[in-house]
């Protein structure tokens, strides 16, 4: 399935059931969302990172991973902040 990332409004579905996803939340330069914990989990890691590398590209020629993909926003370091605390917020709403 495909990471497709949508800029606007209301929530955003899934593509192929066209469903709202659960984990979503609101920040003040936009919104975050994951389909579950482990992409959740990527994501945090990935602005977690203090040194963000490129994996190579594979041999099928995939040269641009969901990484890749995300908005401006999450990557930049001055919200890493910001962008922490909605991934532990998605992630304790899943405990809970």
């Amino acid at each position: 399935m495909p990471l497709v990332f949508r800029f606007g409004t209301g929530p955003i579905t899934d593509p192929y059931f066209n469903v709202p996803l659960w984990l979503q939340t609101e920040t003040r330069h936009g919104l975050l969302w994951a389909y579950n914990l482990e992409h959740l989990t990527l994501i945090g890691q990935y602005v977690q990172a203090p040194l963000r590398e490129r994996p190579p590209p594979s041999e099928a020629g995939c040269t641009m991973s969901f990484i890749a993909r995300l908005p401006a926003w999450i990557k930049r370091a001055k919200n890493r902040t910001e962008v922490l605390r909605a991934v532990d917020r998605m992630r304790t709403s899943l405990v809970s």
